[in-house]
């Protein structure tokens, strides 16, 4: 006699995983339609137009014609879950400030991890082979992290074969599995619900959800990255105590946590040839900055780990100006 669950059963093991899978995909902050100043901006003269799929400008104009010069550095910015280019258009704009040009990878964040890594690392093929001098650093936030990494392993079929010159820099990536997918990854429930379960857990995080989980291939076997990545700098978050969002007396009503620390280690990972490990005390969405929050911490991590130019003293007031812009007047609250 076959074990059928009733549907209380069901219903409780749906909103259970809807609540944990989406906990454990937080979005990031919206921007607004408005065009953002370039009055600060110091980007070098562009002499190439590229039309690569999957990267264009950080923003979400439907043409996505990018602009560069061949002769400088670029940082590939790779959003998280629930992102879009157009969410590090503020990051691109602090780079751009210093002088520095970026572009944002689009990828479908519910496709499996191991295709949207893929086709990052055709990205960064495609862009190596129009720079004179390949030097670009890939940064990835929360589950960008986990396809920025995966892009970049020397198991892959597809690993690049350019002789670029590559940095990459993780951001509270859940390197470990997201504790909050586990579920997904109990044998038992997955017998008992005769399928249910992988469906219910698919159609919540799509095609990467049983990758996510810290059973998974992709997390327990990480892989160790190409020779070209000179660099791996590692950004773990303390989310602890962290609040995103306060009511009219003070108190926090949405906290800012989603990972913990031991989701983001893994000995593995960080104990690679060029990999440098960070922690900052931050929330999970602070860290990349929303309305009313500068990332000032981010920013501080990565001008000392030199991915983002020192700013010139004599322009500090402009950049706090801008960022006043930026992360104050032009971002849009997604959460209300």
């Amino acid at each position: 006699m076959k074990f059928l669950p009733g549907k209380h059963a069901v219903f409780g093991l749906v909103a259970i995983l809807a609540s944990v899978l989406i906990t454990g995909c937080a979005g990031e902050p919206v921007l607004s339609t408005q065009d953002l100043t370039q009055k600060y901006q110091q980007l070098p003269k562009p002499d190439i137009a590229l039309n690569i799929p999957g990267l264009g400008p950080c923003n979400d104009n439907p043409d996505r014609s990018l602009l560069l010069n061949s002769q400088q550095p670029v940082t590939v910015l790779v959003h998280g879950c629930n992102g879009s280019a157009g969410r590090f258009r503020t990051l691109s704009e602090v780079l751009a400030f210093h002088g520095q040009q970026s572009a944002c990878f689009s990828y479908n964040d519910r496709d499996s991890i191991i295709r949207s890594s893929g086709q990052l690392a055709d990205v960064v093929e495609a862009l190596a082979t129009h720079l004179s001098v390949p030097r670009i650093t890939v940064m990835g936030h929360s589950q960008g992290g986990l396809v920025a990494r995966k892009a970049f392993v020397s198991e892959r079929n597809d690993s690049i074969q350019s002789n670029a010159q590559l940095q990459l820099v993780t951001i509270s990536a859940p390197l470990s599995g997201i504790r909050a997918a586990r579920f997904c990854a109990i044998p038992l429930l997955r017998i008992a619900t005769l399928g249910l379960h992988d469906l219910i857990c698919w159609m919540i995080s799509g095609d990467n959800w049983y990758e996510i989980t810290a059973v998974s291939d992709l997390i327990n076997n990480p892989g160790a990255l190409i020779p070209s990545v000179e660099r791996y700098l590692l950004v773990a978050t303390d989310e602890r105590d962290s609040c995103r969002r306060y009511n009219n007396s003070g108190n926090c009503i949405k906290d800012d946590f989603v990972f913990s620390l031991a989701e983001q280690k893994l000995p593995p990972v960080q104990t690679g040839v060029a990999a440098d490990y960070v922690q900052v005390r931050a929330g999970h969405v602070e860290i990349v900055g929303e309305s009313g929050v500068t990332p000032e911490k981010l920013i501080q991590v990565l001008q000392n780990a030199g991915i983002i130019k020192p700013t010139d003293p004599s322009r500090l007031a402009q950049f706090n100006e801008l960022l006043l812009r930026l992360y104050k007047m032009d971002m849009v609250d997604a959460y209300n």
